[in-house]
């Protein structure tokens, strides 16, 4: 058994698996957990709500590694329409798809501010506990996307609770709406080990605004991008791993090229740091990293991340041509934003707590 101690500081993100035609890319999916395996690194992340991603690692890893070479986390969503049986019923239906015998890592998935008293409603932390008590749960923690006073609340109440999973990277740490700095301080302040999501911003911290660039590649010419992401996350104090949501094996090299021996962020990198934080503090983007639950409830199919992904290319980089033919691609296929019905349900579920619906109304006025 591998214990957290003995967990390096990369996880492999099972949510934005290689595609291939509608479905996920299993061959090359396989090529990156042998090459994520062959280099020492161990704990894979899927979830119930993730499309095919339980059942591709079942092929890509379960099926074709020994059960003891790995740690698997997957996570349970309450929110929504479920109902307590239904919720209880993913925990099953993740071990059915993976075939794992066992999940190492289990989180109640998304807590925040409109949900949480629902896992509590339906028993989800006595259902944990219990399936721990029975060898089915190696260990329980749960993902979060909310503010350090509502994490607090649920650690006070909740102080079995072996880890959590927070959004952490250097765009968000003062960021208001993510809070990464305070989330960390209060998991640290609780003695939680945290399992860092969306170190590199759903791939925009892979591709920052010209200014950011140009200030790393000063610094060292052949580092990627988000590189630095990542090993200033997996530098802090009392991470257990890192989730890289790796869609290639070029994504994949890269990764491990830094992390098989991971050295932390040194005082000069740290400056550095330091200033792209400044930089990004005057950044105009919309902070959305793709992750789509906005878009599954939509009564007009509006593809939301799309469209803020168009409109950033307006905002970060003032590319106006490219953003108003990116939308125009969008549009051609789909709704555009002014399909919008103000609704709300988007907003509800986003981890991100971006106004959506006055974003995509300055989407449709200033993208047309």
């Amino acid at each position: 058994m591998i214990s957290m101690e003995e967990t390096k500081k990369l996880g492999f993100g099972l949510m934005r698996l290689p595609r291939r035609g509608l479905g996920i890319d299993v061959k090359k999916t396989s090529a990156m957990v042998d090459a994520f395996l062959d280099a020492g690194f161990t704990y894979f992340d899927t979830a119930h709500v993730y499309p095919g991603s339980e059942d591709a690692t079942r092929k890509a890893l379960v099926e074709r590694h020994d059960r003891e070479k790995y740690t698997l986390a997957t996570k349970l969503f309450a929110a929504g329409p479920y109902t307590e049986k239904a919720a209880k019923a993913q925990l099953q239906t993740s071990l059915d798809r993976t075939g794992a015998g066992y999940i190492d890592y289990y989180l109640l998935h998304t807590l925040m501010s409109n949900n949480y008293k629902k896992y509590e409603k339906f028993g989800l932390w006595d259902f944990v506990k219990e399936k721990k008590a029975e060898g089915v749960i190696r260990h329980y923690g749960f993902s979060f996307h909310d503010g350090p006073e509502l994490l607090d609340e649920i650690l006070t109440a909740h102080p079995d609770a072996e880890f959590v999973q927070l959004q952490i990277n250097y765009a968000d740490w003062e960021n208001p709406s993510v809070t990464s700095r305070a989330n960390y301080e209060v998991a640290r302040k609780h003695g939680k080990r945290i399992v860092v999501m969306e170190p590199v911003k759903g791939g925009s911290l892979a591709n920052p605004p010209k200014e950011v660039q140009k200030l790393f590649k000063e610094y060292a010419p052949d580092r990627s991008f988000a590189s630095w992401a990542i090993r200033f996350v997996a530098s802090l104090e009392g991470i257990l791993t890192v989730l890289s949501g790796m869609s290639t094996p070029e994504q994949m090299a890269d990764n491990l090229s830094y992390m098989k021996d991971f050295r932390p962020l040194n005082e000069e990198e740290r400056a550095i740091i330091r200033k792209a934080q400044e930089i990004l503090g005057r950044s105009a983007a919309i902070p959305c990293t793709g992750c789509s639950y906005c878009t599954k409830g939509c009564p007009k199919n509006v593809p939301i991340p799309e469209i803020f992904s168009a409109m950033n290319k307006r905002l970060v980089d003032g590319q106006l041509n490219e953003a108003a033919q990116a939308y125009a691609d969008i549009t051609a296929k789909g709704p555009g934003a002014d399909a919008c019905v103000a609704c709300g349900q988007c907003e509800n579920v986003c981890p991100q707590h971006i106004g959506i619906i006055k974003n995509l109304k300055e989407c449709a006025e200033a993208l047309k």
